[in-house]
């Protein structure tokens, strides 16, 4: 059974900057895609950032092009999110997920995940 688990939520002032990491067991890591979304109050879930199997191809939201980077270690099981310039608008509860089939393509859509985690929050401050 696939276990997603995402840390490194807080609350950060409006320009700053945080990094969320998610940590995958129960399938080789290094053959699936690995997602970022994320939830506002009273908003759907959207996507965020998205990465291939092995690095090489990676696809971001327009709202997050330029600001956040997402990476992978897949020696160490991991997947991050770096995210540079926060806005007020970046507030919401940040998801990780990972894809259903393997791709080296990074996948956009949400029913391309099968294992989510639980969400780790990001609060910016104006």
């Amino acid at each position: 059974q696939v276990q997603v688990v995402e840390s490194g939520g807080g609350l950060v002032q409006a320009g700053g900057s945080l990094r969320l990491s998610c940590a995958a067991s129960g399938r080789t890591f290094s053959s699936y895609g690995m997602g970022w979304f994320r939830q506002a109050p009273g908003k759907e879930r959207e996507f965020v950032a998205a990465i291939g199997y092995s690095g090489g191809s990676t696809s971001y939201a327009d709202s997050v092009k330029g600001r956040f980077t997402i990476s992978r270690d897949n020696a160490k099981n991991t997947v991050s999110l770096q995210m540079n310039s926060l806005k007020f608008e970046d507030t919401a509860g940040y998801y990780c997920a990972e894809a259903k089939t393997s791709s080296w393509c990074a996948k956009r859509s949400q029913s391309e995940y099968s294992s989510w985690g639980t969400g780790t929050q990001v609060t910016v401050s104006s």
